[in-house]
């Protein structure tokens, strides 16, 4: 038996840290174009008359319909292979689908500034693309959690893949002082370097199961194995659709994701903008204020994760109720903020605050919608989320044009009422939803004898 080094570090630990990693640069692909596009575009006043901007490179005279267009473009892409994602990772693996996936993602980032030079529909067209190749990381991910992690670690793995958070509160402030010091241009060519990178140590380090690490030790992958007992196939299985379509669990996961996703991705696409065209901070400083949100949600994400998993080590509550009462800071409370962001919101220091906390509650989401497909089917997660986070992505695409739409005219926070009440019902409704429809049991069209319990109870640690 090979001996084991003394300063061991579990592989399973490595493995989170990458996919951590994966959804970083997946977001940093994802939101560059957010702050960017401020610095790329021309603005005029009320009487249509060019105002002076700071000389950060080639400016392209695009309406706020042509920019909802631009920013809504990835989501297009991004729906369409977030469906069949989770099936190919099942298939084929998931280290290499999302490995592979970034790699292109980057190459077409780099191309971007050229893209802008011909016409916006090039810009359009590659944010489609990057989009297009992206949209399979997370349920790539998602699968390589449920054969990674043990059950008593299910919180704190899911937080893992609030990477995508920690992309975002790098890319604007980073990509914001990049801009400023060397123009737009290098704002995409830095993130695509860095995307190399990171896939290169993803494929070093990342293996698809523990019985296929190189280098796991033998307890570590008997530990992981055993925990999860008789819930994962060791062959691939074609996913139950039929049986997924009519579960009413799967249907209230999916709206609980959808709201979710549209308070995230409304912050993603609009913040920047908010807080420079109408709350009126200057390019660097809208960049640092708008990743405090999800500075707020990445914290958030790992404390609410280890509290789930404590309360689930403990056996104190069944996994259904868990579930749903953390439903409570990852929708509710954010509703309720984006409630008095819109009657309150008047102080540009308070409007941040607000949408701080906001965002930080639904940090909580590591322990609702985003563990949920791990309950309900750990054999087609990857699958699960897929279907979820293809209709999830539609708020990527709607909240630019909603925001244009009430914006056209006039862009002042008076226009923003209507904006900010939409997302609050968006994360509110779905909620109440699955409080009564959600489930955290296994369902039987996971289709494998499981040695879960069979009664709707949380296991004590092993």
């Amino acid at each position: 038996m090979a001996v084991i080094p003394f300063f061991y570090v579990p592989k399973r630990v490595i493995v989170a840290i990458m996919l951590f990693m994966m959804c970083l640069i997946n977001y940093m692909m994802r939101v560059n174009l957010s702050i960017n596009i401020i610095a790329m575009v021309t603005e005029r006043d009320e009487n249509g008359t060019l105002v002076e901007q700071p000389d950060y490179g080639v400016r392209y005279d695009w309406t706020q319909q042509d920019q909802a267009l631009l920013l809504g473009g990835y989501f297009y892409g991004y729906m369409i292979t977030s469906l069949p994602g989770g099936t190919l990772a099942e298939m084929l693996g998931g280290r290499n689908v999302a490995g592979y996936s970034c790699l292109l993602g980057a190459l077409l980032t780099a191309l971007t500034p050229l893209a802008a030079s011909w016409d916006k529909y090039a810009v359009f067209a590659l944010r489609f693309l990057i989009g297009l190749v992206s949209g399979v990381v997370y349920p790539c991910c998602h699968n390589l959690v449920s054969k990674w992690s043990p059950p008593d670690e299910k919180g704190k793995f899911v937080a893992s893949l609030m990477g995508g958070t920690f992309g975002t509160v790098i890319t604007w402030p980073l990509c914001g002082l990049i801009i400023e010091g060397l123009g737009w241009v290098w704002a995409f060519y830095v993130v695509a370097a860095f995307v190399v990178v990171i896939v290169g140590l993803w494929f070093y380090l990342v293996s698809d199961t523990p019985a296929q690490h190189s280098s796991i030790s033998i307890k570590e992958r008997e530990y992981i194995e055993n925990s999860l007992g008789g819930t994962l196939s060791k062959k691939a299985k074609w996913p139950p659709y039929r049986q997924l379509i009519v579960s009413m669990p799967f249907w209230a996961l999916t709206l609980l994701h959808y709201g979710s996703m549209w308070g995230l991705f409304f912050l993603i696409t609009a913040t920047p903008k908010f807080l420079s065209e109408v709350l009126g901070f200057n390019l660097s400083s809208a960049g640092f204020l708008s990743s405090l949100p999800h500075i707020a949600r990445l914290l958030a994400a790992f404390a609410f994760g280890s509290v789930a998993d404590w309360i689930r080590n403990k056996g104190w509550w069944t996994l259904t109720f868990t579930r749903k009462l953390f439903c409570v800071p990852s929708h509710i409370l954010p509703g309720i903020m984006l409630i008095i962001l819109a009657l309150c919101g008047r102080d540009p220091y308070v409007c941040v605050a607000i949408m701080t906390i906001s965002l930080g509650f639904n940090g909580a989401a590591t322990s609702t919608n985003l563990a949920n497909s791990q309950d309900l089917a750990p054999n087609f997660a990857g699958t699960m989320y897929g279907i979820i986070n293809c209709l999830g992505t539609t708020p990527g695409i709607f909240s630019p044009l909603i925001v244009a739409a009430f914006t056209e005219e006039k862009n002042t926070i008076d226009e923003w009422f209507w904006i900010f009440m939409i997302g609050a019902a968006a994360y509110i409704l779905p909620a109440l939803f699955f409080w009564v429809f959600g489930s955290g049991k296994i369902q039987k069209w996971n289709e494998v004898q499981t040695t879960e319990p069979k009664e709707d109870v949380v296991n004590t640690k092993l």
